[in-house]
């Protein structure tokens, strides 16, 4: 590879500087800080160490970069646009504007070369850790004694605030444990947040805590690109341990009057300070100004990590795999394939759909070489071990299973990480109520559009003696709520597999199977529509009088539409003409024409009750506002789940009379 000196990174240094500071400016918002704090540190990486290159940006073997800070945006799309990426001055001057691909905080598929969407503080360093992991799992399968196919680096810039968030701790104990030697952490130790000097709130002896933590750790004045440079080698050799490199900074550096004070992190210089910045810098005063000396530099490295990505193909093109490396390959480059036939279990007894789930689980994996997952310490419980597989571990890749830990936050933001890596369906599992842990990462997968599968189980009060903390009751809601999400509660262990099928064929966004901890009997789908039709979110399961207009409509999710049928045909007894509707996913109903909607949920017929055991919020949209809600408003209680059914109203008995009375 191409060397570069230190007068070649403080050329982009302050190139980088001077187009992020304009940018903010122009936009009259943003955070100079970061990018004139860290502009050393990146101009060193970018130029001499990161194998990327704007010609093969989704070269499978390149390196990736994870800006965990989000708000430094304004850094990353400068060196995206210095290192010949898709993203021009003109985009630079539409930063933050509607419709650009220069957004607030980097978003994955908005902008080239962005490879994780980042922002909320702590999430983009827990994604590096999926994207290390990813690249552990795929060398694991891939190299052997003869090859080497997989072998790149994850490089993650973040600050005090990352430091600060819960998620930072989960994230960084479990890849020391991993012992994910191919991933760099570069800390922006500056001691400024928004509120002032770091020491009012945290005084952590960080480097101990990740020493502590399995981590191999340096530290370097940030600005001093002689250390920078020798220490970035010294961190890529290091074969046993993840590192982190603590950079010792000036935030704002470089401002004549605003560097190291904390209204330098999120607000623009002003015009004076802008040109006096540049001044200092030794740049031009000219807005977006970028030297030819500094693109011929780029250019100069995009030419050689070009040539090293088409080398890499070509030797891809040589090697000789098997059926299940080839499939993993092509998953890496983006084409990824469901077996048409997979042998899915069926099921004539009553199971826990936690149980059939787990027996989907080995179906999918026997079928799916790349499909893999874990829990937040629960697998025993919500049944997501693959049986024919072991777990990663810092000495073997190999494995399917993933032990996260009592991480459920780091779980899901690591996912989204792996996901992003490419190659894999990953899938991760805790009890429904710890979905309150997972959404601000679940949030940004939906952002992302990335298809993450969340296995929630023990989904309702059912769950019983464990009381309201561990009963969820408005999660339910709350994931619907949620856009580019979709949500699926199965009626039974049957439905149960189409509902994993679903999942994997969802591409565009996060998937969500509730599932749970209570016995279910299978639908006689000699009498019932076949599971299938749970892809249509919903269908009719049963009718009084079929082909008449129905005197009113119950519709039911999960567990309860068997109660539903259990009062439909005590209904049909007394001569009421009633439709029982499945509804197993609000979102995938959505997405049906208004004409098969109107056929499930005719119009016309305006008595409507709704049986879920979860909050009432959100049915008005189907039942409307005066329709019945047969649900649960309040948290839970500690009791065998049968007490407590009767004590909430979820017994057919119960149902039948508040219908009958609605009616």
């Amino acid at each position: 590879m191409a060397r570069f000196n230190s007068n070649d990174f403080k050329t982009i240094a302050n190139i980088v500087r001077g187009l992020s500071i304009d940018a903010i400016q122009k936009a009259n918002s943003g955070h100079p800080g970061l990018p004139l704090g860290m502009a050393d540190v990146a101009s060193v990486l970018w130029l001499q160490y990161l194998n990327v290159t704007p010609k093969v940006s989704k070269w499978v073997n390149r390196d990736r970069f994870v800006l965990s800070g989000g708000h430094g945006s304004a850094m990353l799309y400068s060196l995206l646009h210095l290192f010949g990426y898709k993203v021009t001055l003109d985009d630079l001057k539409n930063f933050r504007q509607y419709g650009s691909v220069t957004p607030g905080h980097p978003e994955l598929g908005e902008t080239d070369g962005v490879e994780v969407t980042t922002g909320p503080l702590g999430q983009g360093f827990a994604n590096a850790v999926g994207l290390a992991i990813s690249e552990r799992m795929a060398a694991a399968r891939l190299n052997n004694s003869d090859r080497t196919i997989i072998d790149n680096y994850t490089y993650v810039f973040m600050g005090d605030g990352d430091m600060m968030e819960g998620i930072s701790h989960e994230a960084a104990s479990l890849a020391g444990n991993l012992k994910l030697n191919k991933l760099i952490a570069f800390y922006d130790s500056n001691k400024i947040s928004i509120e002032g000097n770091t020491d009012c709130t945290f005084t952590d002896d960080t480097a101990a805590r990740f020493k502590a933590y399995g981590w191999r750790v340096f530290q370097i004045d940030g600005h001093d690109y002689e250390q920078i440079n020798s220490t970035i080698r010294r961190a890529r050799k290091v074969a046993d341990k993840p590192v982190l490199i603590v950079c010792k900074t000036t935030i704002g550096k470089g401002s004549p009057n605003k560097a190291g004070s904390p209204k330098v992190h999120g607000e623009p210089l002003g015009a004076e300070e802008v040109a006096l910045t540049k001044q200092a810098l030794g740049i031009p005063a000219e807005d977006f100004w970028v030297s030819e000396e500094a693109y011929a530099l780029t250019r100069r490295k995009a030419v050689a990590i070009t040539r090293a990505a088409k080398a890499w193909e070509r030797n891809l093109d040589s090697q000789t795999f098997t059926a299940e490396e080839q499939y993993l390959i092509d998953a890496l480059k983006g084409n990824y394939s469901i077996p048409e036939q997979i042998a899915l279990p069926t099921f004539e007894k009553a199971v826990a759909t936690r149980a059939s789930s787990g027996n989907v689980i080995q179906a999918l994996a026997a079928a799916i070489p790349t499909f893999i997952g874990g829990s937040a310490d629960l697998a025993p419980s919500n049944k997501t071990w693959i049986d024919s597989s072991s777990a990663i571990s810092a000495n073997d890749f190999s494995g399917r299973n993933i032990h996260f830990g009592v991480r459920e936050l780091a779980m899901a933001a690591i996912q989204n990480g792996m996901i992003a890596y490419g190659g894999f369906y990953v899938y991760s599992a805790t009890f429904f109520v710890f979905a309150d842990y997972v959404r601000p990462a679940m949030r940004v997968a939906a952002i992302s559009k990335l298809p993450a599968i969340y296995l929630f189980s023990h989904d309702s009060f059912y769950v019983g003696e464990d009381g309201a903390t561990h009963e969820p009751i408005e999660q339910l809601s709350s994931l619907r709520a949620m856009p580019n999400t979709v949500v699926i509660r199965p009626a039974d262990p049957t439905e149960t597999a189409q509902a994993w099928l679903a999942a994997l064929r969802n591409t565009t966004g996060p998937t969500a199977i509730l599932v749970t901890r209570q016995n279910l009997e299978p639908l006689d789908r000699s009498i019932y529509p076949a599971p299938e039709m749970l892809e249509k979110g919903a269908y009719t399961l049963a009718q009084t009088e079929e082909g008449k207009q129905p005197d009113a409509i119950i519709i039911a999710t999960g567990s309860e539409v068997q109660l539903a049928l259990k009062a439909f045909e005590q209904l049909k007894s007394v001569g009421k003409n009633v439709r029982v509707v499945n509804m197993p996913s609000w979102e995938l109903f959505e997405k049906q024409s208004e004409a098969y909607q109107e056929s499930v949920l005719p119009k016309a017929c305006t008595k409507r009750i709704v049986i879920e055991a979860a909050s009432s919020f959100g049915w008005e949209r189907y039942i409307g506002k005066a329709g019945l809600a047969i649900t649960i408003d309040h948290f839970g209680a500690s009791a065998p789940y049968k007490v407590l059914e009767q004590k909430f109203g979820f017994t057919a008995e119960a149902v039948v009379e508040k219908i009958k009375n609605y009616l």
